[in-house]
C-alpha cells in the first residue's frame, strides 16, 4: 500500500495491526482520483473509519487543503498518524478517535468539500452514516461529493432527502458509489441544458455564414461571366 502520486508519491503505508479494517486497494484509489481528477487541489475532506487513512493522505499528497480523519480504533489512529508523519503531511490534517456516528451528529466546523464513507463490512454501517450526512445538509458545502466504498455485496437502497446517487463504479471487490445533493445534480443538468442551446446557436450562426459565404461566391462568379462577356 503506497501513495501513488503527489507531494508523498511512492511512499509506504503501514498498515492497522489485525483485520478491523479493510483499506482500499491501489487500483481502486487510483481510479477513484482519476475520477475526481484536479477538483481534489484545495479542498476539505472528512475521511470516516480512517482505516490506514489512505484516502484522506492520497488527497493531502494531490493537494487537498486539510484532512479530518475520524475513526474509534486506537490502533487505526495510531497507524494514521504514523502515516501522516511519514508522508510529512501531518500538518494538514486532523487525527480525532471517536464514534463516526457520534462526530456527525455533533460536529458544528466548517463543511467539508468530500466526505469519504469506508466502515467495517457487512454491518450496514454505511447506510447508517449516509442517512446521518442527509440529515445534516450543514456538513457539505457547495458542490460537496459523498463517496461510499463498500463491498458490492452490501448494495442495498437507501431513502436519501437531500443526497442522490450520480456514479458508481466497481473495481473488484471494492464498490465506490457517488452521491451529490439533488440541487447541486440539477442545477448541473440546467447548465449542461443551457451550453447545449448555446451550442445549438453557434451552430445555426456558422450554417448562416455558410449560407453567406454561398451567396457571396455567387455573386463573385456572376460579376466574372458578367465582365467576360462585356470583353468578348
Amino acid at each position: 500500500m503506497r501513495v501513488i502520486t503527489g507531494s508523498a508519491k511512492g511512499r509506504k503505508l503501514q498498515s492497522v495491526p489485525g483485520d478491523s479494517t479493510r483499506p482500499i486497494t491501489d487500483r481502486a484509489k487510483e481510479a477513484l482520483f482519476s475520477i475526481l481528477g484536479q477538483w481534489i487541489d484545495g479542498v476539505r475532506v472528512l475521511d470516516l473509519f480512517g482505516g490506514t487513512g489512505s484516502v484522506g493522505i492520497e488527497g493531502l499528497s494531490r493537494g487537498a487543503a486539510f484532512v479530518h480523519f475520524v475513526d474509534l480504533n486506537r490502533k487505526a489512529v495510531e497507524t494514521i498518524r504514523a502515516n501522516l508523519q511519514h508522508c510529512r503531511l501531518d500538518a494538514d490534517a486532523l487525527v480525532e478517535r471517536a464514534d463516526s456516528f457520534t462526530m456527525l451528529k455533533n460536529y458544528r466546523g466548517e463543511p467539508f468539500d468530500l466526505i469519504y464513507v469506508a466502515p467495517p463490512q457487512f454491518q450496514d454501517l454505511w447506510r447508517k452514516a449516509l442517512l446521518a450526512i442527509d440529515s445534516r445538509p450543514e456538513l457539505l458545502a457547495a458542490d460537496a461529493e459523498v463517496i461510499i466504498q463498500i463491498h458490492p455485496r452490501e448494495d442495498a437502497p437507501v431513502d436519501l432527502q437531500l443526497l442522490q446517487e450520480y456514479d458508481r463504479r466497481r473495481y473488484g471487490s471494492v464498490l465506490l458509489i457517488f452521491y451529490s445533493t439533488t440541487a447541486e445534480l440539477e442545477a448541473g443538468a440546467s447548465d449542461n441544458e443551457l451550453e447545449d442551446e448555446t451550442l445549438d446557436d453557434e451552430l445555426d450562426d456558422d450554417d448562416l455564414d455558410d449560407d453567406e459565404l454561398e451567396y457571396d461566391d455567387l455573386d463573385d462568379d456572376d460579376a466574372l461571366t458578367e465582365h467576360e462577356d462585356r470583353t468578348q
